[in-house]
């Protein structure tokens, strides 16, 4: 952002529209999001504008944002740090009881053959 900002202020003073020191930091003060409205409430109030430097803003905007990064990345460790506990399950299968269970499925399919069998033929 303030390579970009300078970029513009030095094509302004070329066309011969120079901004002095405390109206440049005043337009950086302004043009920040939001986000960033305690730390520009915190930098009008402790420092006289008029005098401070536009290197010295960008410095104090700097270490606020490596801050917030810092802050957001502690955030982000801690999300990660929160385990979720899934307990595996397992499906102890005996053989001896599947075994009994297809062969009580095959017996009820076998008689529901004959029975249906049996209707065709008259029920008797």
């Amino acid at each position: 952002m303030f390579s970009r900002f300078t970029n513009i202020i030095n094509a302004l003073q070329a066309l011969d529209k120079i901004y002095s020191n405390s109206e440049m930091v005043r337009k950086i003060l302004r043009c920040l999001p939001r986000s960033w409205m305690p730390k520009v409430t915190a930098i009008e109030e402790a420092k006289n504008l008029n005098v401070l430097p536009l290197e010295d803003l960008l410095g104090s905007l700097m270490t606020h944002e490596l801050s917030k990064q810092k802050k957001d990345d502690d955030e982000e460790k801690e999300k990660k740090k929160k385990k979720i506990v899934a307990l595996k399950s397992s499906l102890i299968e005996d053989s001896k009881d599947d075994d009994d269970n297809e062969e009580l499925a095959l017996i009820t399919r076998k008689f529901k053959k004959f029975l249906d069998s049996k209707k065709k033929f008259g029920g008797k």
